[in-house]
């Protein structure tokens, strides 16, 4: 296991991290990802301690708190050892202080992530999307006050629009106010979005990318194949609306490739996968989740080893896709190539 700074910031996490949102599942959208108690999840920690994984990452909104709650209980004992990320700001409930980054909605979420997950800081702290309705001076400003008061110790932010982050790094700077050194982002060979504006912005004002559903929705896992049925335990029977949208000739089109390339390399579909983003720029640490120790031992096996150039390329191009203005060929490489970098170095992130 590898470990890398996130951006620009001291904080130093695995390059492989561990995402508990199938810890303590309950209603029929997170049920469906998972229901992992606490006596299982000690043992999934256990394999990701041993692995080296030290970043774990959840949110309020996962399971109403319960995800928290079960992490906070396999960690007893052992919360010295790891890093907690959690986030807020989507709605917990009806009422008018249940939803955004108002002063009065952070403050309380902070304290109530602190109870669930048994722990006296949260090592990263992120907005789960951006409120429209609260000024950037407030949400900072709280945000530094939870900092002083050692409740936080990083912030980030996550699902937030270029503008959207970069309005918010301008009025930190503006106002001395520490910056979002995270960034958690969807981001996969199937959803390379993330590609278009909000990694040359990463790469620019040095916020690091935590990447959430790296094998795009459950796609990428193997188990879906080219002219054959959705698999019967899928989480994507109830989940897929809910989730990014791809392109089914896409889709399948990635796939034979990355079951061509999983042939050649001895590794799994989604071993390569996983292994294609933690090369990718800004990319600080590709969040994996699972259902059991079989699962996780499998995504594990993505790290220790490295695609070769030509397996990059021919992923780079099958999963290629048109952009949109102003973001599509003609502005990065034909018309302004003297003026604007490539994107992608030659050389891996970890190289």
């Amino acid at each position: 296991m590898e470990y890398r700074r996130v951006g620009n910031s001291g904080l130093v996490v695995s390059e492989l991290a561990f995402g508990a949102a199938t810890f303590g599942g309950s209603g029929e959208f997170f049920g469906a990802w998972g229901d992992t108690d606490v006596k299982e999840a000690r043992a999934m920690i256990d394999v990701c301690l041993e692995a080296g994984i030290n970043l774990f990452d959840t949110a309020d909104v996962y399971s109403a708190g319960h995800s928290e709650e079960v992490l906070g209980c396999a960690l007893d004992g052992r919360r010295d050892e790891v890093l907690i990320s959690t986030k807020a700001a989507l709605p917990m409930g009806d009422g008018p202080a249940d939803a955004g980054t108002s002063r009065t909605r952070l403050m309380g979420a902070v304290e109530q992530a602190l109870r669930r997950l048994k722990t006296d800081r949260i090592d990263l702290f992120q907005l789960h999307a951006f409120d429209a309705f609260t000024p950037a001076d407030e949400v900072l400003e709280t945000l530094e006050t939870l900092t002083d008061h050692g409740k936080i110790r990083y912030t980030g932010v996550s699902n937030f629009a270029g503008w959207q982050l970069m309005k918010s790094l301008a009025a930190a700077d503006a106002a001395h106010r520490p910056r979002y050194i995270a960034h958690q982002v969807y981001y996969s060979l199937i959803g390379r979005d993330y590609e278009w504006e909000l990694m040359p912005l990463g790469l620019d004002q040095g916020v690091g990318a935590l990447v959430w559903s790296p094998l795009g929705w459950g796609r990428l896992t193997g188990r879906i194949r080219r002219d054959s049925p959705l698999p019967t335990l899928s989480r994507l029977h109830k989940t897929a609306d809910a989730g990014p949208p791809v392109d089914d000739a896409l889709l399948f089109n990635v796939i034979d490739e990355l079951d061509a390339i999983a042939g050649e390399t001895g590794k799994t579909i989604p071993q390569v996968a996983l292994n294609w983003l933690l090369g990718r720029p800004t990319v600080s640490s590709v969040i994996v989740g699972a259902r059991n120790e079989r699962q996780l031992s499998d995504n594990l096996g993505a790290v220790g080893w490295s695609l070769d150039d030509d397996h990059i390329a021919r992923l780079d191009s099958v999963s290629q896709r048109d952009q949109p203005y102003p973001h599509f060929p003609y502005f990065r490489q034909e018309g302004f190539a003297r003026i604007n970098p490539p994107l992608f170095p030659t050389r891996r992130a970890s190289e």
